[in-house]
């Protein structure tokens, strides 16, 4: 007998229908053999073809010799099986759905066993014992355990209860039984024998094929996993080079950058000529823009890169679209364009759980957009409450310009990185193509879709819904949170910096700061910087120099570079809150940064440091951290 679990192993394919086309009048068993079939199936249809045509000389053998005898029962008998089986055989070639002429089979066996056993010789002898044994094994093999258990308990238990009822005498029925001669038992039982070795040998070599095949499967299975973890090793170490490159990129990019808005800077608080400050606005303006553009491309890597992460802030949206807005008014005023903030008046005394930042970052480039892509007309921001359920409301937000419009069929195109419009829009409008991919990406994130509608030279007008959580409390003041989060570009774009100069009353004066920094342009703009604060502040051109001269003075803060030779300012950092003396040890830190790596907040506080500047900073970004850090210290 054949144990359960090898069986088992056969079951594993279904009857898929072959899909390839043969002729009704086809015989050939290689044109019903198609690729989509599993070893096991190949074999359960060769059984079936090889062992019909076996079935059929048998039971002709049968028919002819009982028809010789004049056994008109077992004649008639052995005529509807061998026709039944040339039929079924028939429907094979055509249409080889292997498990349905299984189980005409079987209950073709079932029922001739049934009929000999009780009416036709009406007793068991060695050809019923073997019916039987062909019945369970053909079964569980074409049809698994389940069905081969059925057929078999069918056949036995049957002939098992003949048997019983014999045993007391009790069975009768009115038809005399047949009795053949024994070279109709010698055919019988020669042919079954044959199919049940058939049957056997046909499925060991299958089992072995299977066998094989799993096993070159497994090898193979084995070799592709080896090449894809190499690949996602290879494509782990692409993007941490990607970052690495965009973070020294952003460094080297940066570090000029801050050197030239900053000293834009210094120049525009030494009351210089207004040709004079017409020029430093516009080389302000200019740096600022490239600031603009590689931000743009920091922040699509980080958020393809998938770490983004949004928070949950209480704030009041109608500052936050105020402070938006506020710079976005005066490039469209410079453009002779009409711009107009309208927010729903339900949403002045509330204050909601979002990200700011982000919602900046999406309205913030699409006003910049609608501005830049409109010559005349108007542009117009509306915020409207759509629905109020207390806890949680729905907003919307909508930017319509009667700008220069948008063909249909490019309106999915704009949405893709490093896309716009036209080699035309490009020329003559200029940017990164980056603005809308941001927009689209972020929204998708947190699960929202933009709805845009568009006419050529008409204007366009892009639309989102968003949910917030309500708070409760009071409404925050205009000089809120959420104005820190517009993006370096939204600040640079039109409102005025304010900087405290040394004939104003400055409470900074005499604050003890210890800068580490490397770059000698960074150092003297530093120094102008805080100059006009009443500061002199203490240099030390690497990490380790900065940790010694901590050790022999005392200073309120320290600026800190994080990319210095000899020693970086991460440790330097970690040298000096291991410090034994506690003044010193936990003298607030602001890490000076001009990197792009994402991760960088948590390695400036996985360092002990208290917070973070990236350049170029803005003065007011700089004073608002050490205002913070050291509370001593009033504006």
């Amino acid at each position: 007998m054949v144990h359960n679990n090898s069986i088992s192993l056969f079951n594993i394919s279904k009857n898929y229908p072959v899909k390839q086309q043969v002729s009704f009048f086809n015989f050939s068993i290689t044109k019903i053999l198609t690729g989509n079939l599993s070893i096991l199936d190949k074999a359960r249809i060769r059984l079936l073809y090889y062992g019909s045509l076996l079935a059929i000389v048998g039971v002709g053998a049968l028919f002819l010799n009982v028809y010789l005898q004049g056994l008109q029962v077992m004649t008639t008998t052995s005529l509807l099986v061998l026709v039944s089986i040339i039929a079924l055989f028939k429907y094979l070639t055509f249409k080889p759905q292997w498990r349905t002429i299984s189980h005409l089979l079987l209950v073709i066996g079932t029922l001739l066993n049934l009929a000999t056993v009780f009416i036709i010789l009406q007793k068991v002898d060695i050809v019923t014992i073997q019916i039987i044994i062909l019945i369970i094994v053909f079964s569980f093999y074409m049809l698994g355990q389940s069905w081969g258990m059925f057929y078999s308990l069918l056949n036995l238990l049957a002939v098992l209860v003949f048997m019983i009822i014999t045993y007391d005498h009790n069975y009768f029925v009115d038809f005399k039984p047949e009795r053949p001669d024994d070279s109709t038992t010698i055919i019988a039982i020669f042919a079954n024998f044959i199919l049940i070795i058939f049957i056997h040998s046909h499925f060991y070599t299958a089992f072995l094929k299977n066998i094989k095949q799993l096993k070159d499967t497994g090898e193979e299975q084995t070799a592709l996993n080896i090449k894809f973890e190499k690949a996602i090793e290879k494509a782990e170490k692409s993007s941490q080079a990607q970052s690495e490159f965009l973070s020294t990129m952003s460094h080297e990019i940066r570090t000029p950058l801050n050197a030239v808005i900053g000293m834009s800077n210094l120049l525009l608080m030494n009351s210089p000529r207004p040709d004079q400050s017409e020029n430093l606005e516009i080389l302000k303006f200019s740096a600022n823009n490239l600031l603009a553009i590689v931000n743009d491309v920091l922040d699509f890597n980080k958020i393809e890169s998938g770490k983004i992460v949004f928070e949950k802030i209480k704030f009041n949206l109608v500052d936050l679209m105020q402070n938006i807005c506020g710079g976005q008014i005066l490039k469209a005023e410079e453009k002779g364009l009409l711009f107009k903030l309208d927010v729903d008046t339900t949403l002045r005394r509330k204050l909601v759980f979002g990200d700011p930042t982000r919602l900046t970052q999406i309205i913030f480039n699409l006003v910049s957009n609608a501005i830049k892509f409109t010559a005349e007309g108007s542009v117009w921001v509306r915020v409207t409450c759509l629905e109020d359920r207390h806890n949680n409301i729905t907003v919307g937000f909508s930017v319509k310009d009667t700008g220069i419009g948008i063909k249909q069929e490019n309106l999915n195109t704009i949405f893709e990185p490093f896309t716009q419009e036209s080699i035309t829009t490009t020329r003559q409008y200029g940017g990164t193509g980056l603005g809308l991919a941001i927009v689209k990406r972020l929204l998708e994130l947190q699960g929202l879709k933009m709805y845009i509608s568009s006419k050529v030279n008409k204007g366009s007008e892009f639309s989102f819904n968003m949910e917030f959580a309500v708070a409760t409390g009071d409404v925050m003041p205009t000089e809120s949170a959420a104005a820190k989060s517009a993006p370096p570009s939204a600040l640079a774009a039109g409102t005025k910096q304010q900087f405290i100069n040394k004939e104003e009353d400055n409470p900074m004066s005499g604050l003890r700061m210890l800068i580490a920094e490397d770059n000698p342009v960074n150092v003297m703009l530093m120094k102008k910087l805080l100059s006009k604060w009443n500061i002199t502040p203490t240099i030390a051109e690497n990490g380790e120099r900065a940790v010694e001269i901590l050790q022999y003075g005392n200073f309120d803060i320290i600026l800190m570079d994080l990319q210095m030779p000899v020693m970086n300012g991460f440790e330097a950092a970690m040298e000096i809150r291991r410090m034994t003396d506690p003044a010193k040890a936990n003298v607030p830190i602001i890490a000076l940064t001009a990197s792009a790596l994402f991760d960088i907040r948590d390695k400036v506080t996985g360092a002990g440091m208290d917070d973070y500047v990236a350049k170029p900073f803005k003065p007011d970004e700089l004073i608002e951290k050490i205002q913070n850090l050291i509370p001593t210290v009033r504006y």
